[in-house]
């Protein structure tokens, strides 16, 4: 309910949450704008939505194209460019309905009051394929240039396929072109645009700036959710290698959990935690969580914490498990607090208990 506020307590930290906005089906991604306000996509109703996070009044931004919002299509993430300040470019991802299926597709444009101007196409993930499923949508920038998170849209052997963007972590100029220096450049059979291949529903991008690594994390099938490390020019193994199984318990191909030129994951989740969105915390607010690696858990109804040694996660810890929450997305406000976007409650807003 909105402006609902308790305290709880996780370990040593002393934690205040209070709901700055009800009723949003599934915020699915979330940014602050300079002003203060959060932009949020509301993935199965197909739009975005402007929050204040002041009164919670929200704002639904005009301007969106007709969005294909079945299954795991819709709105899926939004993102600023690192000058946006100068440039005003914000970029959405998000699913499209053609003759033969759907895609998603990411467009780029400037925010004019409660509209959207300026909108123009740099990606779509061709082929178009007749379902809602797997759509991942991730987007995040690194080094000035865009990552993007594409699922396997349910057809799970595009994973290891070269030829198109499916199942794949690609890497583009802020105009939506290749970036220099992608792996699979001058390849006849391969995208140019992949940065890494073998990924089943990617639905979280996060930098660690101490370390500048990119972090993944995508769903598995019937277990086996799995947080990786990207890196250029790397197989992630899906569907040859998996942690999980088919949902009629099963072994997916060869059942194989390793395999030669495959890379490993940095943690496995079964059974499955259905996570979604990620964050690496670097605020002031919470000097006991600085640096501490976040994820929303779906189906384990709870955000995730982690301790993070370089290249290794450990002390899992589970919070608000008695609210039930499928927590949807999680990221840093700029006064240091964290904001989970929960499916069907809105945005709930957790700062130190005063």
């Amino acid at each position: 309910m909105l402006g609902e506020r308790w305290t709880f307590a996780a370990g040593t930290v002393l934690v205040q949450a209070k709901v700055i906005t009800d009723s949003l089906a599934t915020p699915s991604g979330m940014l602050f704008l300079p002003d203060g306000r959060i932009l949020a996509t509301n993935r199965s109703a197909g739009s975005l939505v402007l929050v204040d996070t002041a009164t919670g009044a929200r704002t639904t931004v005009e301007g969106l194209p007709d969005i294909y919002h079945v299954g795991d299509a819709g709105t899926l993430d939004v993102a600023l460019h690192p000058r946006y300040r100068d440039n005003g470019f914000l970029y959405i991802l998000y699913s499209i309905d053609l003759p033969g299926g759907s895609m998603p597709v990411v467009d780029r444009a400037t925010l004019s009051g409660r509209t959207l101007a300026n909108r123009t196409r740099i990606y779509e993930a061709r082929p178009v394929i007749e379902n809602g499923h797997h759509h991942g949508g991730r987007l995040v920038f690194h080094d000035g240039f865009l990552f993007v998170g594409i699922g396997d849209h349910n057809a799970r052997d595009l994973g290891q396929y070269p030829g198109d963007p499916y199942g794949k972590i690609l890497r583009l100029r802020d105009d939506g072109t290749p970036a220099p220096g992608n792996p699979f450049a001058g390849r006849e059979d391969a995208a140019t645009e992949i940065w890494s291949l073998g990924h089943r529903n990617p639905q979280g991008l996060a930098i660690d700036v101490r370390t500048g690594m990119l972090w993944a994390h995508e769903h598995g099938p019937r277990g086996g959710d799995e947080i990786n490390i990207i890196q250029g020019g790397r197989n992630y193994g899906w569907p040859i290698v998996t942690h999980g199984e088919e949902y009629y318990r099963q072994p997916i191909g060869k059942g194989l959990r390793q395999r030669p030129g495959m890379e490993d994951p940095v943690h496995v989740f079964t059974p499955t935690v259905a996570p979604s969105g990620m964050l690496f915390y670097t605020g002031d607010a919470f000097p006991a969580w600085r640096n501490s690696l976040f994820i929303g858990g779906m189906a384990a109804r709870s955000l995730i914490r982690f301790d993070v040694n370089g290249r290794q996660v450990s002390n899992e810890e589970r919070l608000l498990t008695d609210k039930r929450w499928r927590v949807r997305n999680v990221i840093q406000g700029p006064d240091g607090f964290l904001y989970l976007g929960v499916d069907g409650g809105g945005i709930i807003r957790l700062s130190p208990r005063p």
